[in-house]
């Protein structure tokens, strides 16, 4: 014959017997990680049972004017589009181009440290042009402009210092 616990002693060895000194704190919440029943919260549904707010299975989610849209919530970006798998091109690029041609943009560059690369890159990138529809044909331009310009600059200097070089040599020589 088995007897009820006594009210001291604890109803089960898991649970720790109540104190008599202990009072709930009033700024005391309770706890959201318990039984449904004593959270506050209803408790969970069957499996094959709706929640309230949601549509059941297969059925259509309707959104209210001024509501996100079903499964996003504000301040979460929309989802990204899916990658492409291993060895597939992705999606074609609109058309007119996708950007300045970088070796047009380096032509241009190239045309102040070393002119004469200039000069190549410059050519390079007006060929590229032509077949890519990228945009830079402009860059290009004044690459190989600016570059012409220097590289003949550099000529006159060296052709200049080469016959100063010469002329002074020449006249120590007769004196």
């Amino acid at each position: 014959m088995s007897q009820p616990p006594e009210p001291d002693q604890p109803q089960s060895p898991y649970e720790p017997p109540p104190s008599p000194y202990e009072q709930p704190s009033p700024y005391e919440q309770p706890s959201p990680y318990g039984p449904p029943g004593e959270t506050g919260q209803p408790p969970y549904g069957q499996p094959g049972e709706p929640q309230p707010g949601q549509p059941a299975y297969g059925q259509p989610a309707y959104e209210q004017p001024g509501q996100p849209p079903h499964g996003q919530q504000w301040g979460q970006q929309p989802p990204y589009t899916p990658q492409v798998p291993y060895g597939q091109y992705g999606p074609p690029s609109p058309p007119g181009g996708g950007g300045t041609n970088v070796l047009a943009v380096l032509s241009l560059v190239f045309a102040f440290v070393f002119a004469p690369a200039g000069i190549v890159l410059g050519h390079l990138a007006r060929r590229q042009l032509r077949t890519s529809g990228e945009q830079g044909d402009q860059l290009a331009n004044w690459g190989l402009i600016l570059s012409y310009i220097f590289t003949g600059l550099y000529l006159v200097a060296c052709c200049g210092w080469l016959a100063l070089a010469l002329w002074a040599g020449s006249d120590s020589q007769y004196t």
